[in-house]
C-alpha cells in the first residue's frame, strides 16, 4: 500500500503471529531483493479499550517507529476493506504512540487526529537545551550554521525552511542533523518551502529510512512549526514529492489532524 508515495508492506498480525524480526523486514524492504517499501505495518488486536486495532510499525533498516501518519491512513483503509469497521465511518487506532481518531472520507480518503504537538526539549527530545524555542541553531561539520525548529509529534522532527525546497540539499544536512549529538534519539528531518499561508511544499529526510516520497507525521510537525512561528495559517495543504496532505491545527491545545489518500498496490504471498 502507499499513501501519498509513502509505502508500505501490511502484514495482518491479528492471530497473534510474531512481528517480522530486523532481518524479514530489511529482506522485505529491500527494492531490488525484497518486495520494496519505505516501513512494514503490522495489524494486531486493539491495545485500549474501544479501539478497533492497533498496529506497528518498522523501518526499512529493522528499526522500530512509533508514529506514521501516511502508515495509520493505509491501516485504516486495510481494515475498512476487510469489513473490519462495519458500518461505521470513524473508529479508533492504537499505535506505539497512543490512540487516534480515525475518520473515514470517502474515495480512499482518511482523517488522523495525530496528536498535540509537544515542543518542550525534553519531550522532542533535545539533549542540553531546557526550554522550549522558537528556533535553533547548530553548527555541522561541513555544512555550517543551520536554523532550525523542533517538535514532538509521538517522534522527534526537526524542520529547517529554506527558500527552494527543490535545491535543498536532504540527504547531506538530514543525516548530518540525526546524527548530531543535539538529537539522542535522532529525527526526521523536514525541508519546509512556504509558498503562501496556505500551502507549503515539504520534503523529508525520515530516521531509518532516508527521503521518502512523503511523510504524515513530518507534513504535521512542518504545519505546527509554522503555525508557531507566525508563516502560515492553521489550516494548510502540504505538497510533498507523492502527493499532497491536509493539515489543520484548531489551536495551540489541541490535535493536529491530517487528512489524505491511500492506494492498494498488489498482495501476494513470501516465500523468502
Amino acid at each position: 500500500m502507499h499513501g501519498a508515495g509513502n509505502d508500505f508492506v501490511v502484514l495482518d498480525l491479528r492471530d497473534g503471529a510474531p512481528p517480522p524480526d530486523p532481518d524479514l523486514c530489511r529482506a522485505l524492504a529491500d527494492r531490488r531483493t525484497g518486495v520494496g517499501c519505505d516501513q512494514i505495518l503490522t495489524i494486531g488486536p486493539p491495545a485500549s479499550a474501544g479501539a478497533l486495532a492497533s498496529y506497528g510499525i518498522w523501518n526499512s533498516d529493522g528499526s522500530s517507529a512509533v508514529q506514521c501518519g501516511n502508515g495509520a491512513r493505509c491501516v485504516a483503509a486495510w481494515l475498512v476493506r476487510e469489513g473490519a469497521a462495519g458500518d461505521t465511518s470513524r473508529f479508533v487506532l492504537d499505535s506505539p504512540a497512543g490512540t487516534h481518531m480515525v475518520d473515514a472520507l470517502g474515495d480512499g480518503r482518511f482523517r488522523i487526529a495525530m496528536g498535540v504537538p509537544r515542543f518542550e526539549p525534553a519531550q522532542v527530545p533535545l539533549s542540553g537545551i531546557a526550554q522550549a524555542q522558537p528556533a535553533y541553531e547548530i553548527a555541522l561539520p561541513g555544512i555550517g550554521l543551520l536554523r532550525f525548529g523542533a517538535v514532538s509529534m509521538g517522534n522527534p522532527h526537526a524542520v529547517v525552511e529554506v527558500d527552494d525546497v527543490a535545491g535543498a540539499e536532504v540527504a547531506r544536512i538530514g543525516s548530518a542533523l540525526q546524527g548530531s549529538a543535539l538529537f539522542p534519539a535522532s529525527a526526521n528531518v523536514g525541508f519546509a518551502q512556504v509558498i503562501d499561508r496556505g500551502r507549503i511544499r515539504l520534503r523529508v529526510y525520515e530516521r531509518g529510512v532516508g527521503e521518502t516520497l512523503a511523510c504524515g507525521s513530518g507534513a504535521c510537525a512542518a504545519a505546527a512549526v509554522l503555525v508557531r512561528a507566525g508563516r502560515v495559517d492553521r489550516e494548510v495543504a502540504v505538497s510533498l514529492p507523492g502527493g499532497e496532505l491536509h493539515i489543520a491545527w484548531p489551536d495551540d491545545h489541541a490535535q493536529v489532524e491530517m487528512a489524505g489518500p491511500t492506494a492498494f498496490v498488489f498482495e501476494g504471498e513470501w516465500t523468502g
